[in-house]
C-alpha cells in the first residue's frame, strides 16, 4: 500500500495507466484510458431498467464514474481489478463502491461475496477485459461465470479495438448467446468497437436459469 506522501499518488492517471501497460502489456489491454465518448457508448448499452451492474477490468474508472453518472447507486456496483496498483487506486477514487482485486474467471465465487447471486444477480456487466487477445478457454471461463452472475435476460457489454468480434463463433455457440455490434468510435487510442452479448431467449427461460 503507497503511503499519503507517495509522489506517485498525485501522477496523472493516464501516467497510472501506461506505467501498468508498460509492465504488463497482455495483462493491461490498453495503452490508454477509455475516452468519454466510449463510455457514453458502454453506457447507452445498458438494459433500460439496469440498477445492479458488475464491471470487469476497472482501470482507473472512467467506466466506474459513467455508471455513477447514468444513475447506478455505489451500493449496487462490484468493480473487479486485476492489477494491484489500479485497484489501490479506484478504491481511493471511489470509497463507497465494493472493488476487488481478483480474476475474472473466479467471478462467480467473487459476486456471490459480494451479494451478487440468484434474485440480486447483475442487470448487466461491464467489461473493459482484453478478451481478444485471450485464449478461447479462458474466454469461455470468463463469460460463463460472467452469465451465471447475471439476471436471465441481463447485458454483457464488452469493448474491442477493431471491428472484430473478440469472443469466439466457438464460445458463443457453446454457451448458446448472441452476440450484437453494437456502436464504434474513432474517439478512443486506439478505435473502439462496442459488443452486447445476450442468451439466446430459449435458454433464458428455462427452469435451470431462472434459479
Amino acid at each position: 500500500m503507497k503511503s499519503p506522501d507517495d509522489p506517485t499518488r498525485t501522477l496523472p492517471v493516464g501516467w497510472t495507466f501506461f506505467r501498468q501497460w508498460l509492465k504488463d502489456p497482455l495483462g493491461v489491454a490498453a495503452i490508454s484510458p477509455s475516452s468519454p465518448q466510449l463510455a457514453r457508448q458502454m453506457m447507452s448499452q445498458l438494459p433500460k431498467s439496469c440498477r445492479r451492474v458488475i464491471e470487469l477490468g476497472g482501470g482507473t474508472g472512467v467506466f466506474t464514474q459513467a455508471l455513477l453518472d447514468h444513475g447506478i447507486a455505489p451500493a449496487d456496483m462490484l468493480v473487479l481489478e486485476l492489477n494491484e496498483e489500479l485497484h489501490q487506486h479506484l478504491q481511493r477514487r471511489f470509497p463507497g463502491i465494493a472493488i476487488v482485486c481478483g480474476d475474472a474467471g473466479n467471478l462467480r465465487a467473487i459476486a456471490a461475496d459480494n451479494g451478487f447471486a440468484d434474485d440480486t444477480r447483475a442487470d448487466a456487466i461491464i467489461s473493459g477485459l482484453g478478451l481478444l487477445s485471450m485464449p478461447r478457454q479462458l474466454q469461455q471461463t470468463i463469460m460463463s461465470a460472467a452469465f451465471d452472475s447475471l439476471q436471465p435476460d441481463g447485458r454483457f457489454v464488452q469493448f474491442t479495438y477493431g471491428p472484430a468480434n473478440p469472443v469466439t463463433r466457438e464460445v458463443i455457440d457453446a454457451l448458446e448467446l448472441t452476440a450484437r455490434r453494437a456502436s464504434f468510435t474513432w474517439w478512443n487510442v486506439p478505435p473502439a468497437t462496442v459488443y452486447v452479448y445476450t442468451r439466446r431467449v430459449s435458454r433464458a427461460m428455462t427452469p435451470r436459469s431462472m434459479r
